[in-house]
């Protein structure tokens, strides 16, 4: 991670560890949900920023996790630890499902099945028994370390804040491998991409699954900390939420939709001051925001920025994914 071992990362990293002992819970409760968020689009920032699939469902994905937990540690009794190998299973092929009928669609079209996914995943829990219906499920146990239950505002922080650091590094990491130099060639030219040999159908499916198995982390540690969820709470806003992070942060940028997922959730909660207008100047400097600065807060150098480390490998090793 050549890019970012600064002092000041580490130094970031240190400050996050501090905060939950200078805030009071209100603010570390928001610093708690940035930090979901932060999770949430590096789950995104693969398929939307690295292969360049438009997704408006993604909630869906962070559904599956809450829900997989939930009804695994409420209906089965098994711990929390237990419940995330078959949360990240579920969510791997609700991903390759969602992907599987989008092979060959791109632009508005892949929105309107993405969209359409989250929809039916919403639709589902509102319905189904197991599920709570649209009551949901309550009662939720929290998780446990031995003989440690984690239950404070601080326990949750310090949870998700290990979660999201260990996302932002294996989101770098794949990003900056193979199979995501491969995702950044899709993203810039399918065809060329698959004349070059990648197989851009195994390429698709991986990432709609990785980008599952992140945002069904998110879900499961939600769930437990909120002890009930109901569908509302994976509603088609939370999909646009998490994917207004994304592209106002930059798309392809680690730091940047790190940044934006913090904005869009620090934003509205300074302007409370002002409760009558506060969506209206959240959505006036948004647009604002995207007039300016299009391609995003942090964005990446370049568009192949990703492929840039090309040049330095073997000239004789392939880079392709091969069919």
């Amino acid at each position: 991670m050549k890019k970012y071992k600064k002092p000041s990362l580490f130094l970031l990293v240190i400050c996050m560890f501090i905060l939950p002992f200078l805030l009071n819970s209100y603010w570390l409760d928001v610093l708690t949900l940035v930090l979901f968020y932060v999770v949430l689009t590096q789950g995104l920032n693969i398929v939307v920023g690295y292969t360049g699939l438009l997704d408006l469902g993604y909630a869906a994905f962070f559904a599956v996790g809450a829900y997989t937990t939930a009804i695994l540690m409420t209906t089965f009794h098994w711990s929390f630890w237990l419940t995330l190998p078959v949360a990240f299973l579920f969510a791997a092929i609700a991903g390759v499902i969602i992907g599987t009928p989008t092979l060959r669609l791109r632009s508005d079209y892949l929105a309107i099945v993405t969209l359409g996914f989250g929809e039916i995943v919403k639709i589902l829990a509102t319905n189904l028994e197991i599920t709570g219906s649209a009551s949901g499920i309550y009662g939720i146990p929290r998780p446990a370390i031995g003989s440690y239950i984690m239950a404070s505002q601080k326990d949750f922080y310090f949870l998700i804040l290990i979660v999201a650091i260990i996302s932002i590094i294996a989101v770098y990491r794949l990003g900056h491998s193979r199979i995501g130099r491969a995702w950044v060639y899709i993203r810039e030219d399918e065809d060329a991409a698959e004349a070059m040999g990648i197989n851009r159908i195994k390429l698709k499916l991986l990432s709609y699954a990785t980008g599952a198995v992140i945002g069904s982390f998110a879900g499961s540690i939600f769930a437990v900390k909120m002890s009930a969820i109901a569908p509302l709470s994976f509603s088609f806003l939370q999909s646009v939420m998490i994917l207004l992070a994304v592209v106002l942060g930059g798309l392809g940028s680690i730091p940047g939709v790190v940044i934006g997922a913090a904005l869009v959730i620090i934003l509205p909660e300074l302007l409370r001051g002002v409760e009558d207008w506060r969506y209206l100047i959240f959505g006036v400097s948004l647009v604002i925001m995207m007039i300016f600065r299009p391609q995003g807060i942090w964005p990446t150098k370049n568009n192949t920025e990703d492929v840039d480390d090309i040049e330095t490998e073997d000239p004789n090793q392939s880079i392709s994914i091969s069919k």
